[in-house]
């Protein structure tokens, strides 16, 4: 599989800072300069090398079992004083406390003796999470150690992936290092385009502009739903989809995607109830499990971990929620145009009869309740009581309109994203060539 990554300074998710396209590398002047250079001899390059100080960093992330001497020891730190300060000084020992996957890292001099120790996580208040991180640092100051710690803003990176489909989405993003919650983004966005379970093909490409959050310039570790894919475009069997993300000026705009002529790709129904997972029984004629006898299946089965987080594919409001036989713990929501959704086999439910929700809001968690041989969610979309294929059903709902003060804003963005998304394209073909 052919793919790039690179960072991007000058993209822009409003409808303004868009990057100026450069001139032609071909239409700019050149000169060549020719200039002698007589290297240092060898031993004068060494005895000035050997002026400098030796410093090593190392990083790591910290795990459940590790106490004091076991962290510093897998980084190659070898300062027992050091393990000592950590284990007794208040603010030092949060190294190890709480949540483990902590960002570590060290700066040693020569012996090994630590210089710095650096640790960044997730935020300590809960209402900075996502927005802000805690770092944790340990210095040596006048020969002794000093710990401090502080809370501070993560910074976004725009970056660019592209990649050529082999097997599966998640092993085509995961060869060009693009993060799990970026390729679940993009089945989300080009979900009522695709049928990403059925209608993939090999050979299908797709590019991918997306922020990544930082902490020092460090990519983080701790927050799974960081990283907004900012623009997108998706080649399926021949097809070209495209989306950008787009919030126009005015206060009360939730912000969407469009496709690159300012058609929204947001339906009144999202095509699942989950991000991207694995579909395990279709709208379909199948072997019941139970039941032991063919029979329609005239739903969705979900695979998913016990807990997963299920969303409304709508705006509703809530039908029924509580226990209904073989479906176990199950919510029913009303939508509108005589349309409802049934979500099945939970583990747990958060919300009441009665309560309005937004579509994406969480109704429950996967769990295996009533008849089921294992943690699924079984998914129902239903017209005036008649069950009908979800995805027909997301692919026919109303689109949200783009506001016509906003088209001229949207044009201009469109304009820059084109330029960005051509320009990884003829990248990664560059590097396919080359192979």
């Amino acid at each position: 599989m052919s793919v790039v990554v690179m960072g991007l300074a000058g993209f822009g998710a409003t409808a303004f800072g868009i990057a100026p396209m450069a001139p032609d590398a071909a239409d700019l002047p050149r000169r060549i300069v020719t200039e002698s250079v007589t290297p240092s001899d060898v031993q004068t390059q060494l005895d000035a090398l050997a002026q400098h100080e030796l410093e090593l960093y190392r990083s790591d992330l910290t795990r459940s079992s590790d106490t004091a001497d076991s962290l510093l020891r897998r980084l190659n730190v070898d300062d027992p004083n050091a393990a000592v300060f950590i284990r007794s000084d208040a603010v030092a020992h949060k190294l190890l406390a709480g949540r483990a996957g902590k960002m570590v890292q060290v700066r040693v001099d020569a012996s090994g003796e630590l210089e710095e120790l650096v640790a960044r996580s997730a935020a300590e208040n809960s209402d900075q999470f996502g927005t802000h991180f805690t770092r944790l640092r340990i210095s040596r100051v006048d020969g002794k150690l000093r710990a401090s710690v502080e809370t501070a803003p993560l910074a976004a990176q725009v970056r660019m992936g592209s990649g050529t489909i082999r097997n599966s989405l998640f092993a085509a993003t995961d060869e060009a290092r693009i993060p799990d919650p970026v390729a679940s983004q993009m089945a989300d966005i080009f979900g009522t385009d695709i049928d990403f379970h059925r209608e993939l093909r090999r050979g299908d490409r797709f590019t991918v502009i997306y922020e990544a959050l930082t902490a020092d310039g460090e990519p983080i570790t701790w927050n799974q739903s960081s990283g907004r894919v900012l623009a997108a475009e998706f080649v399926n069997n021949g097809k070209t989809y495209s989306a950008v993300w787009f919030k126009d000026a005015s206060a009360d705009s939730k912000g969407g995607y469009f496709d690159i002529n300012g058609e929204s790709k947001r339906r009144a129904f999202l095509a699942s109830p989950m991000e991207f997972s694995r579909v395990t029984s279709g709208f379909a004629m199948r072997f019941h499990p139970i039941l032991q006898t063919w029979k329609q299946h005239n739903g969705v089965d979900y695979g998913a971990p016990m807990g997963t987080a299920v969303r409304s594919v709508g705006d509703g409001v809530v039908d029924f929620a509580g226990w209904q036989n073989g479906y176990g713990n199950v919510v029913q929501i009303k939508h509108s145009n005589e349309r409802s959704t049934v979500y099945a086999h939970l583990s747990r439910i958060d919300v009441r009869k009665g309560q309005r929700v937004e579509q994406g809001a969480r109704v429950g968690a996967v769990g295996m309740t009533g008849w089921a041989t294992g943690p699924h969610l079984h998914f129902e979309v239903k017209l005036r009581g008649q069950q009908q294929n979800p995805l027909t059903i997301a692919k026919s709902s109303e689109a949200i309109q783009l506001a016509p003060t906003a088209k001229a804003q949207f044009a201009q963005l469109a304009l820059g994203v084109r330029a960005q998304l051509e320009a990884a394209e003829t990248v990664s073909r560059s590097s396919a060539y080359s192979e």
